[in-house]
């Protein structure tokens, strides 16, 4: 993080973190952002799902919602980005306040509730995309729909002509009632109707499962269970938490997904557990808590082939991507591969 970067983040600091959110947004259409440009190297080069990644660090869903600064996040050494979610009709979300920083616990906690611009306007901006740039969206469904698992269709019918891959998203806990959907009747009829409508597009592009921490070993089967019997592409483990286990800001008890900090261990072990379930069938993503290049080594060797980072830029900077992109690149050569890839799943045992 150079000097403009750590003014920047402590001026933000200083004002509600949602307002500080869209100030960032505002900041990054005018170019005032780290450029480096995807970081790469033979080490870092590697495959999602069929996706060529320059590096296998990704930017999570829930920054850029609307798909409104694609350009410069492709340009700010990630190796792929994720926007929304997504649903077919633009909706307001959850009353604020809705965002809260745990700054003693470098985490935050948010119960936006799907707050996004609808299906129309974002696929307009994707069709704008930068070419080069690997971008998926998040598919979310509306809080008031009849039908929420024909939502993710919908959305994915619309904006998949401009996408490289797509998320399905049922484990947002902000959504009431939308973390059903994880049950194992209802996530194989959702996702053998997404399948279906991916399987339409003139592009078929790779359709992920995100899913939460907060399942048991029996859900966890289940789920791994559905993710090979519907054909999902891969499974990013995972979304937010509803825990609260040992954290000590004041804001500790408002409702909400945590992420950050204190999300890494259960996430990781979560990670660790579905990758032994699928052994190889289905790639995953590794989401929760990184914010060095150890902890996405980690998940590398927990069974990861890609990370996905959001939280810990509250803390330190768009420019954290980079960083963690060219850490985990020393990381390799110290250990002796040649490819990330070589390291997936290599220490999943030390999860288990």
């Amino acid at each position: 993080m150079n000097f403009v970067e750590k003014i920047g983040l402590a001026a933000l600091h200083r004002i509600d973190p949602e307002t500080a959110h869209g100030l960032a947004i505002k900041a990054l259409k005018m170019g005032l952002s780290p450029a480096p440009g995807p970081v790469t190297s033979a080490r870092l080069k590697t495959t999602l799902a069929g996706i060529d990644l320059p590096n296998p660090v990704g930017l999570a869903a829930g920054f850029d919602k609307n798909a409104e600064v694609l350009t410069p996040l492709s340009q700010s050494g990630f190796g792929f980005i994720e926007v929304g979610a997504a649903t077919p009709r633009p909706q307001p979300g959850n009353p604020q306040p809705r965002l809260f920083r745990l700054t003693e616990d470098k985490a935050a906690i948010n119960r936006f509730g799907f707050n996004n611009q609808g299906m129309d306007l974002i696929e307009r901006r994707l069709s704008l995309r930068p070419t080069g740039a690997v971008i998926g969206l998040n598919l979310g469904a509306n809080k008031d729909s009849e039908d929420r698992a024909n939502d993710f269709a919908k959305v994915l019918a619309h904006c998949g002509a401009h996408l490289d891959f797509a998320t399905v998203n049922v484990s947002s806990p902000n959504t009431e009632k939308l973390r059903d959907l994880q049950g194992k009747a209802a996530l194989s009829a959702l996702l053998s109707g997404v399948i279906k409508t991916r399987n339409e597009l003139d592009r078929k592009i790779p359709v992920f499962l995100k899913i939460a921490p907060d399942l048991n070993a029996d859900e966890i089967q289940d789920i791994a269970a559905v993710a090979v019997e519907t054909g999902v592409d891969a499974v990013i483990a995972t979304n937010t938490t509803l825990s609260r286990t040992g954290l000590q800001s004041a804001h500790k008890g408002e409702a909400g997904g945590l992420s950050g900090a204190p999300l890494f261990e259960s996430s990781t072990r979560v990670l660790a557990q579905v990758s032994q379930l699928l052994d190889g069938k289905v790639p995953l993503v590794g989401v929760g808590g990184i914010s060095t290049p150890e902890q996405a080594y980690a998940k590398i060797c927990a069974g990861a082939s890609a990370v996905q980072l959001y939280t810990a830029m509250i803390y330190q900077g768009l420019s954290l991507a980079g960083d963690i992109a060219r850490g985990l690149d020393d990381l390799l050569a110290r250990d002796g591969f040649d490819n990330v890839a070589q390291a997936v799943g290599s220490k999943r045992g030390d999860w288990l």
